[in-house]
């Protein structure tokens, strides 16, 4: 099987990495260089139009979408156990955290760190603490969640939610309120970068913060 994953550093595309590595999944890297555009090169388009990253290439099928493609090594190897059955209530939870992922948390980051798309650059500041306040209510969520039915969002099972979770909890380290702050975000954070795969794509991607 030919795996290529096209990413950049602290970017989404470290989830899909630190799954690779923990699945241990041999692939080829190729880490795009921001700020040189090379993500909006014209050989990058070609693979992916929308310019962004990640993108894992699996014997020439094109996968984007951080959540969709931890989703996917998730069922391509079951005997790693981080995706419940098809059909079972722990399929359920675990789709409504990936959703959680992608269509809560992400998209108020995207608020967070580019204000001024929205609605101008007149408005960037209400866009940023609007997306601060969506981000700080999630996590308390999140953590409410895991106080009563952890240490995983699945309860007693890891699975590849909570990669993709503790992905985002990376991303508020700069924030006014990191993720970090409530406490049972903190432990399942912990636990998460105990993982040797963690510490191993840290390295391969030069990673040294929030450690």
């Amino acid at each position: 099987m030919s795996i290529v994953l096209y990413g950049s550093p602290s970017t989404a595309s470290l989830v899909v990495h630190w799954l690779l590595i923990e699945l241990g999944v041999e692939h080829e890297l190729r880490m795009l260089d921001f700020e040189r555009r090379e993500h909006k090169s014209a050989d990058y388009l070609a693979v992916n139009p929308q310019g962004r990253v990640p993108t894992l290439v699996i014997d020439g099928q094109v996968l984007t979408e951080s959540t969709a493609i931890a989703m996917q090594l998730a069922d391509l190897h079951p005997a790693a156990g981080l995706a419940p059955e098809v059909g079972t209530p722990a399929r359920g939870a675990y789709y409504r955290w990936m959703a959680f992922c992608a269509y809560t948390l992400m998209p108020a980051y995207r608020d967070w760190f580019y204000p001024d798309e929205p609605a101008g650059p007149g408005q960037a500041e209400q866009v940023k603490v609007r997306a601060a306040q969506v981000l700080e209510q999630a996590w308390q969520q999140v953590a409410d969640h895991l106080a009563t039915s952890g240490p995983w969002l699945l309860g007693e099972r890891r699975s590849a939610a909570d990669f993709v979770l503790t992905m985002l909890m990376r991303w508020s380290r700069n924030m006014p309120a990191p993720s970090d702050r409530w406490p049972a975000l903190a432990a399942h954070a912990a636990r998460m970068k105990a993982l040797p795969s963690f510490a191993e794509v840290y390295r391969r991607e030069g990673i040294a913060d929030w450690t």
